[in-house]
C-alpha cells in the first residue's frame, strides 16, 4: 500500500523524549560553562591626591593633553612582561579605560591637587591667566609580576605666555609584591613620583621667569637629565 506524500508525518514519542533531553543537555552544559567561566575584573590608575584644593581663582592653569603611550601596551588587557623578550596579554585583567587615558587623568589629577589648580586642557578658559602645558611621552610602562614596574618617560612643561620649555627624562621603577593589585599600586606610585618631579618645574615657569632656578630642573627623581630651551622649538 502506497503512502499518501500528503499525509502528516508521526514521529514515535521515543524519538521526540530523546531529541528534547539531547536540547536540555545542550542547554545545561552551555549555561554551565557560562556560569564557571571567569569574569573580567578591571583596574584603575585612579589619581587625585588631597593635598591642597584648589582656589576659586588659581594663580595660573595646566594643560595636561593625550599621554603617548608604547602600541604594545595601548589596549585594555593587561599586559605583562614575562622575559627581554616576551609578553603575555591578560583577557580577565583589564584596565578600566586605555592606558594613555588611565596615566593622563591620573597625572591631571595628581598635578591639579599638588599646585591648588584646574587642568583647562580642551576647554575655555580666562586669557589673563598663565598656562603650563604638561607633556608627558611614555616609552616604556612595564608590568614584571611578583617584582616590579617600569615607567620610563620623556616630559616636558612649556609656559604658553612666554613658550619657555623645560623637558626631562624620568625612569622610575618600582618594587611590588604578588598579584595584580600589586602591580597597579606599583604604578600609581610611579605616577606619583613622576607628579612630584613635574609640580616644581610647574611653579618656577608659572612664577614667570625665562629662566628658572637651578632646583625647578632638579629631576632627580628616578634617573633623569633635564633641559631649558626658550622660544618655539
Amino acid at each position: 500500500m502506497k503512502r499518501d506524500p500528503f499525509a502528516p508525518r508521526v514521529r514515535p514519542l521515543a524519538s521526540i523524549a530523546a531529541r528534547a533531553a539531547c536540547v536540555a543537555l545542550v542547554g545545561a552544559a552551555l549555561v554551565a560553562g557560562c556560569a564557571s567561566s571567569p569574569s573580567n575584573r578591571f583596574y584603575t590608575l585612579g589619581g587625585g591626591s588631597q593635598a591642597q584644593r584648589a582656589a576659586a581663582t588659581p594663580a595660573f592653569l595646566i594643560e595636561v593633553p593625550a599621554v603617548d603611550v608604547p602600541s604594545q601596551v595601548a589596549r585594555n588587557q593587561f599586559v605583562v612582561n614575562e622575559s627581554a623578550t616576551r609578553v603575555n596579554v591578560l583577557e580577565q585583567e583589564r584596565w578600566a579605560s586605555l592606558p594613555a587615558d588611565e596615566i593622563r587623568r591620573a597625572l591631571s589629577a595628581d598635578l591639579a591637587a599638588k599646585l591648588g589648580t584646574f587642568d583647562v586642557f580642551g576647554s575655555p578658559h580666562p586669557e589673563n591667566v598663565p598656562v603650563l602645558r604638561v607633556s608627558v611621552n611614555v616609552s616604556r610602562f612595564e608590568s614584571w609580576p611578583d617584582s616590579h614596574t617600569m615607567l620610563d618617560s620623556v616630559w616636558s612643561v612649556r609656559a604658553l605666555r612666554t613658550q619657555t620649555v623645560v623637558t626631562c627624562h624620568t625612569v622610575l621603577r618600582e618594587t611590588v609584591g604578588t598579584g595584580y593589585d600589586a602591580l597597579v599600586a606599583g604604578h600609581r606610585r610611579a605616577l606619583d613620583e613622576l607628579t612630584d618631579a613635574i609640580a616644581p618645574v610647574v611653579r618656577a615657569l608659572a612664577a614667570g621667569s625665562r629662566t628658572p632656578a637651578p632646583g625647578a630642573l632638579d629631576c632627580s627623581t628616578g634617573s633623569a637629565n633635564a633641559e631649558a630651551s626658550h622660544g618655539t622649538p
